[in-house]
This record gives structure tokens, sequence and C-alpha cells, in this order.
């Protein structure tokens, strides 16, 4: 009987920002929250700094704007220890913080600001892109949704078009409508950029419109035909709509300008795998995680092509590594477990399918790896319980119900093994023979 297939260990198809760098602040990442490159004369990347007033802080938002962060932050050092609740002096002394990247120190004076004054603009819109950066993305969106019901003091479209962005960004894949929504508002302060017209393909594809998304790509190219970004998500859509012909080119040119791209080279071993070129694509994967040795989906990607090659012990190797940094992973567990199946290694595979449904015990494939793995170390007592808690989360399949028969078999529970054996019968219709034939032999002779 072959092993219960825990998880689909493909990954080649992937999503065009697979590979890409964490999220970050806005669009200048370098820069603390709104701040403008002085390289860059974009609206979108204005200045939405602290800005001088008439007021108490005017001083040290002129040593902000001249960036004297160490001035500003001594003088709202002492301005904060009689003034603690001054909303627009922590905001400040937060920026200070962001402006030379501290990001922790930042995120805990914007969070004061906030609560202070709930109604700032610029302590909610820094705040969500300070939480953004740090990948906490439920508060930051509900940071940036209140940045946007308010209005910047003193009025700033570009930095309210930059909160509106980044919750389109946030949301894009989550709650794709939503974010359509963010991106339009931003729209209507400041003009398009190459960036939104990449974040309206990613929307278009969370929401399952390729036409919408492909459109966008490809405008993205006829701008700028060396985009590695959208050559990669035009390249996603189309091998993902078997048009081969039309992706290869696409990606091989892009390749022989930039041979060592790891977005580029995940797609090229997508287009090789998609096409059944096996070979190619494990070399091409191997290329790639030579680049990139620590990256989790490389190293997946990679085992499943040893797996299609029929090499486990490689793709052994390369779970092992895994595990070694995250031991407590129940997918990369239960991935493990499974290849450790193929090599009919059943006795190291079932602990660590054991430990899979400790730490996620609604897998239901896990539960899955239990059992099988049970059955073939002689423990029909744990085959039972491990097939009980699938049970409740799953239906049964052929393959379930013929463990159910052999383990009440082993356990000399006639009733129960003659029962499965017929609901498994009934279930294979000629599925898996070899068990078909054994289930027949054992009825006959249970039946005497």
């Amino acid at each position: 009987m072959q092993p219960v297939r825990i998880k689909l260990l493909s990954l080649l198809v992937l999503s065009p920002l697979a590979l890409s760098a964490p999220f970050v602040h806005a669009q200048a990442s370098q820069l603390p929250p709104g701040t403008s490159d002085p390289d860059q004369t974009s609206a979108a990347q204005q200045s939405a700094a602290p800005q001088s007033t008439d007021g108490p802080l005017a001083n040290i938002e002129s040593e902000i704007e001249q960036k004297h962060f160490d001035q500003a932050r001594t003088q709202l050092d002492q301005y904060l220890a009689t003034h603690p609740d001054d909303a627009r002096a922590l905001f400040d002394r937060g920026y200070c913080d962001d402006a030379e990247d501290k990001g922790d120190q930042a995120l805990a004076w914007y969070r004061k600001a906030v609560a202070a004054d709930p109604k700032q603009f610029e302590a909610q819109m820094a705040l969500g892109l300070a939480l953004a950066d740090q990948n906490s993305t439920d508060e930051a969106v509900k940071a940036l949704q209140a940045a946007v019901a308010l209005e910047p003091n003193p009025p700033n479209p570009a930095a309210k078009a930059q909160a509106y962005r980044t919750l389109a960004r946030l949301l894009a894949k989550s709650d794709p409508d939503d974010a359509r929504d963010a991106l339009l508002a931003a729209l209507k302060l400041t003009q398009e950029t190459p960036e939104d017209t990449l974040l309206t393909a990613s929307i278009a594809e969370a929401e399952d419109d390729p036409t919408v998304a492909e459109q966008a790509y490809r405008q993205v190219l006829k701008a700028q035909p060396e985009d590695g970004t959208a050559i990669a998500g035009l390249a996603h859509l189309l091998i993902s709509e078997k048009k081969f012909d039309e992706a290869t080119p696409l990606v091989h040119s892009a390749l022989l300008r930039d041979p060592d791209d790891p977005a580029l080279n995940a797609q090229y071993a997508a287009l090789l795998a998609a096409q059944g070129k096996g070979d190619e694509a494990t070399a091409t994967l191997e290329k790639l995680h030579t680049l990139k040795p620590q990256d989790r989906q490389v190293s997946q990607m990679l085992a499943d092509a040893y797996v299609s090659a029929g090499a486990l012990d490689k793709a052994d190797a390369l779970y092992a590594a895994l595990l070694s940094a995250s031991p407590n992973d129940p997918d990369l567990l239960s991935a493990r477990g499974q290849l450790l199946i193929g090599e009919q290694k059943y006795a190291e595979a079932l602990p660590l399918f054991q430990q899979a449904v400790k730490l996620a015990p609604q897998d239901a494939d896990a539960w899955s790896g239990v059992a099988f793995a049970a059955s073939k170390t002689g423990n029909p007592t744990l085959e039972l319980d491990a097939l009980a808690a699938r049970s409740k989360l799953a239906p049964e399949t052929p393959a379930t119900y013929f463990l159910w028969a052999t383990a009440h078999d082993h356990l000399h529970h006639t009733k129960q093994a003659v029962e499965y054996y017929r609901l498994f019968l009934s279930a294979s219709q000629g599925k898996l023979p070899d068990e078909e034939w054994q289930a027949k032999q054992r009825l006959a002779l249970l039946s005497k």
C-alpha cells in the first residue's frame, strides 16, 4: 500500500513576490516614516516629517528638519519630563529614533503618542508603518485605518497617500477588495507609480482576476522591460495558464541579463518542472539553493524536486537541516516524516508525526501519518487512536478504511474488521488492487 500523502510538497509554481524582501516601511525603507529621499522628486515621497510650528516645539522641530537628531532628542527628553502627555512631542521623539533605525524605541514612542492623542494623523501613520516593518500586520492595519480616517496637520496629501498605499499592501492577500479601495484612494491624492501598478496586479491575482493582473504586469514591462518583479509575476500567470511558449522567452531573456536573480531562477525552475523537464528543474533549484542556502522555501522546493527524482536521501538531508533550524515546525515534521515513510524508515517517521500532532492537533494529514507509521511498526492500538482523531477532522478515504480494518484485524476485533474491510472494498473500486486482494482474502477467512 502506498503511504498516505501528508502534504503536497511541490512549491514550484511561485507567486511573483515569493522570494522578495520582507515588507518594510514605505517606499523608501531606509528613511523614517514619510520622509523623502533628496534624490527623488515624486509626490509620494514628499516629506511628512514634523513641521515647525509657532509653539514650544518650533525650535526642536527645526533641529529635526536639519537632521540634528541628537540635539532634538536631548531637547525633547527635557520637554517631555514636564509635558509627558504632549502627543506631538512624543511623536517627534519617536521620529528621531526612527530616523536612526532604532525601530523598537521608535515604536514605543509612537504608541505613547497615539495613546496621548488618537486623533493625530502623524502618530497613527507612523505607528502603522513601524508595526508593518515588524510584521505585526493586524495591529498595523488598525493603526493605518485610523490614520486614513484623519487629516495631516498641516495638510500633506503625499503622506496620506503613503498611509493608503501601505494599507493596500498589507491587505492585498487577506482582503483584496479593501486593498483595491485603499490603492484607489491613494491614487486620488498622488500620481500612479510602477509600484502601484505591480500592487494592482497582486490584488487582481488575489481576486482571481488574471486578466487584470496580466494587463498590469505588461503595463509595467512596457515602461520598464527589465523589471524583475513584473517579469516574475507575468511568468507566474502564464505558467499557471499553461502558456509555456509565452513564459519561456520572457524568463530566459531575463536570466540572460541577471543569471543569479533568485526570483527569476525560481520561475525558471517552475517552468521547467511544468514542462516535465525534471533534471533541468533540479539543476536550477540546486543553483538557487547555493544562492540562498538559508531560504526555507527554496530548500523545500529543492527537496520536492529530489523526491520527484527519487533522491529521497538528498531530500531528507534538506529537511533535516530545516528542522535543525525550526525543530517545532509541524509542517516540516510532517514533511520529513513522509520522506522517511518513502524510505521505509517507519520507526523514525512515527515520532516525527507524533510531535507534529502535538503541535498541530487539527492537522488531519499528520494524524494520517501517525496511523500509517503505527500500522507499519506493529502498533494497532496507536493506529486506531490516530484514526479516531483524524476522523473528527476529515472524511474517511479508501486508505483510512483499510487501516481501520487491518488494525481491528490485528487486535482480533472480528466484527469491526469485517465491517471496515467491506467499507474499504466499497470505496476503493479498483484504486488499490493489492489491498483489495488482501481484504477479500481476509473477509473469506473471517467469515468462516
